[in-house]
């Protein structure tokens, strides 16, 4: 198969591109978009085919369930069996925008899109060029990140073509996303609703909407080996190919543990890299520092964490350690994300 990459702009959408792309996906192929999230990896969320599809492109395990995307909320009532109170609070706050709801899905939504699940993922992006390439695909586009299974999740189009090239029919090209991590996903299926994956509408924003809401206890440890209710549960994601170990304590502490296993990767010829900010990046003495911004802005944080993940990639690092992003709000969901790709490798000092 060979990859179209298409470029595209937001602010001057090739209608022509959004339309073929759309033909590709009616026809039950592959098409990678931009989102305002992370890039992600389209097929017809009603075609049992197409998600399967999905499923083999990326390397995905089968009971890992996709997000359905759509762009009007008028959709909504033909996927899930209805349409509780909840959502529609939700629905009117943050969307379009990063956040994914969990609801019992309809009939209409086969269970190769929900991973073998009663339940379906919803979501109504923001970016314009992803709004209309849904409409142009029908209206329901099964799409989880435009990545291999495991791999840091692409904030370019490039890393896309990285992973997926010659797996998919088309990859449209919008640039750097805007936010750079996944959308926060909140059960609904339950009472009371359960954050199942934390974003940028956090906990907090939440909460300030539907009053009560409970936080899964999985998401900062290992799994308890049960089916995953939403993407990125069960599963190592993220994950750069060098071993990364998060390194939480005082900062001093930190700087001297991180600078000592940098020596000794050093003595064993082993490429080493750092994730810091810019108030501690100077501290290190690695072969290759990366800081995530200023500690205090989290949106930076949040938005460079992926992309330097795959830098480390790009640059053979072997040995990757990472200062901690402990905090509620988006530091909750930076500290989520780095714990994934660590594989749970924390050493406190």
């Amino acid at each position: 198969m060979v990859t179209r990459i298409v470029t595209i702009e937001q602010q001057h959408i090739d209608t022509a591109a959004i339309r073929e792309a759309g033909e590709i996906i009616r026809a039950g192929g592959l098409v990678a978009f931009p989102t305002e999230t992370v890039y992600g990896l389209g097929g017809d969320a009603l075609n049992p085919e197409s998600s399967k599809k999905i499923y083999e492109a990326k390397g995905r395990p089968s009971d890992n369930p996709l997000i359905v995307h759509i762009a009007r909320i008028e959709a909504l009532p033909a996927i899930v069996r209805e349409v509780p109170e909840t959502a529609k609070k939700l629905a009117e706050a943050f969307w379009p925008g990063p956040l994914t709801m969990i609801l019992p899905k309809a009939e209409a939504v086969p269970k190769e899109t929900t991973g073998g699940l009663d339940t379906v993922a919803v979501r109504m992006p923001s970016h314009p060029a992803a709004l209309a390439f849904i409409e142009a695909a029908g209206g329901y586009v099964a799409a989880p990140s435009a990545n291999r299974s495991g791999r840091p999740s692409p904030t370019l189009a490039r890393y896309v073509a990285e992973d997926l090239d010659g797996r998919v029919e088309m990859i449209l090209d919008g640039g750097d996303v805007e936010l750079g991590l996944e959308s926060t996903i909140v059960d609904l299926a339950v009472e009371p609703p359960v954050i199942l994956r934390p974003g940028f509408v956090t906990e907090q924003m939440l909460r300030e909407t539907l009053g009560t809401v409970e936080t899964d206890e999985t998401l900062f440890r290992s799994d308890s080996g049960q089916a995953p209710k939403a993407p990125g549960m069960k599963y190592r994601h993220y994950a750069p190919k060098g071993e990364l170990t998060i390194v939480r304590g005082e900062a001093a502490a930190v700087t001297d543990y991180i600078n000592g296993q940098l020596a000794r990767g050093h003595k064993e010829n082993k490429k080493t890299g750092v994730i810091a900010t810019d108030e501690t990046i100077g501290r290190y003495e690695s072969q290759v520092l990366r800081s995530v911004g200023k500690r205090n802005d989290e949106r930076e944080v949040a938005q460079r964490l992926y992309r330097i993940l795959r830098e480390f990639d790009d640059e053979g690092v072997e040995l990757i350690y990472s200062e901690s992003f402990d905090g509620a709000g988006i530091s909750q969901a930076v500290m989520n994300r780095l714990l994934k790709a660590a594989g749970h490798r924390i050493k406190e000092v």
